[in-house]
């Protein structure tokens, strides 16, 4: 199992970089104003350079990407649904959480941060919801074929 999480987020590493750039390029298209927006401008301010930040940044995405695609092992395991989705709520969330606040993608704040972890947990469930749905689904046809 150690050496499919080790896989998996040497995989998913290069995917949370790619990510990381696609947003930042929608985030640039919807309120650049025609410019580039790499980083949060909190961010370069407290780095003291923009390239510093966007190394910075560029390397938590990395580390984001490997945290979430090793924690899909997770899924792969026997226990209940309830303790599957517990354990990787919480694995994604220590990886996501110390990210987002270095990185400053919420305000350090307490309003921020339970902003911030409302909008995650909200994102969460509604990709939990659509996997279960489609899992349910897929269950049923199988079903149904062999019936």
């Amino acid at each position: 199992m150690k050496k499919k999480v080790l896989l998996r987020a040497l995989l998913g590493a290069p995917l949370g970089l790619a990510l990381s750039y696609l947003i930042t390029i929608l985030i640039s298209l919807i309120g650049g104003n025609g410019s580039y927006i790499p980083v949060v401008p909190t961010l370069t301010e407290v780095c003291g350079s923009e390239v510093i930040a966007v190394l910075l940044q560029a390397l938590c995405s990395l580390l984001y990407g490997a945290a979430w695609a090793g924690a899909s092992v997770i899924w792969e395991t026997d226990w209940s649904l309830l303790a599957q989705t517990l354990l990787h709520l919480l694995v994604c969330s220590c990886a996501t959480f110390p990210i987002a606040w270095l990185l400053h993608w919420m305000n350090h704040s307490v309003a921020g941060v339970l902003i911030y972890f409302g909008i995650f947990f909200g994102i969460y469930l509604v990709i939990w919801l659509c996997q279960y749905w489609a899992i349910r689904n897929k269950l049923r046809q199988i079903n149904q074929r062999l019936s």
